[in-house]
């Protein structure tokens, strides 16, 4: 609500126009009404993915990489995911969310007219005077600066009132004001499904494919060594053991 207020005055015929200063009674009477003068409407979009869910505590990774820490988020809170609604404790890490907020600015000028009436009991010109409700009970109130009024079809200011005159007393005040009205909405989808887990690869692989049996026949046995061995030397070693052994027999008996 903005804090500037227009006030005017409205005379009328056989009444006068006063500043209300004292709190209004039972016998003042205020109507208001609105009208709207101008209307705005901005969406904005956020994009983000949830990060961590506990109690109604939501942590959001937000498109630009930022983190966002949404604390005791409302039972009531309900997010449209794949055409489900769901809820805070629905929520899983790996979703995403959209939150659509559409701002609607509304200008309006509140008017507020107050109206009393009452009998001149006492006039204070140009400041203030005092009237005698219809309870009976006298108030006093304010006269704006250079307030004329309308006594009976004649405008007179405040020097004009006399004691005893039957007057009415208007007031009309136009304040302006904006109202701000926020409406989100959140959507998402859910994480993709993991990937499958890698096939078994193993490290190595036995060739199981029998050889070719005209490969296998193909192959030459290995060939056997020649004979090139003789028996002459060892006839020759037999005769020499013979003859040191005779050698040796010829000595002994010498020496006996």
């Amino acid at each position: 609500m903005m804090n500037s207020k227009a006030t005017r005055l409205v005379p009328v015929v056989g009444a006068v126009c006063l500043a209300f200063t004292l709190s209004l009674g039972a016998q003042v009477q205020t109507e208001t009404s609105d009208q709207t003068t101008g209307k705005a409407k901005s969406v904005t979009v956020e994009n983000g993915e949830v990060v961590y869910v506990s109690g109604n505590d939501l942590v959001v990774k937000m498109a630009d990489g930022t983190i966002r820490h949404f604390p005791n988020v409302p039972e009531s809170a309900r997010a449209t995911v794949d055409g489900k609604q769901l809820g805070i404790h629905d929520l899983k890490p790996g979703m995403h969310l959209q939150r659509t907020i559409t701002t609607t600015t509304t200008s309006k000028v509140m008017t507020t007219v107050q109206s009393v009436t009452g009998t001149v009991w006492n006039v204070s010109p140009p400041v203030s005077v005092i009237l005698t409700l219809e309870d009976g009970k006298n108030q006093q109130f304010k006269i704006p600066k250079g307030q004329k009024f309308n006594v009976d079809g004649q405008m007179v200011d405040a020097w004009g009132l006399k004691k005893g005159m039957r007057i009415s007393a208007t007031r009309v005040v136009e304040a302006p004001e904006t109202v701000v009205a926020r409406q989100a909405q959140v959507t998402g989808t859910m994480p993709p499904p993991p990937p499958p887990p890698p096939p078994d690869t193993p490290i190595l692989v036995a060739d199981e494919k029998p050889v070719p049996v005209e490969v296998a026949q193909a192959t030459p046995a290995p060939a056997a060594l020649p004979k090139t061995a003789s028996p002459v030397p060892l006839f020759g070693l037999l005769g020499f053991l013979f003859l040191a052994s005779s050698l040796g027999l010829r000595t002994a008996r010498k020496n006996r």
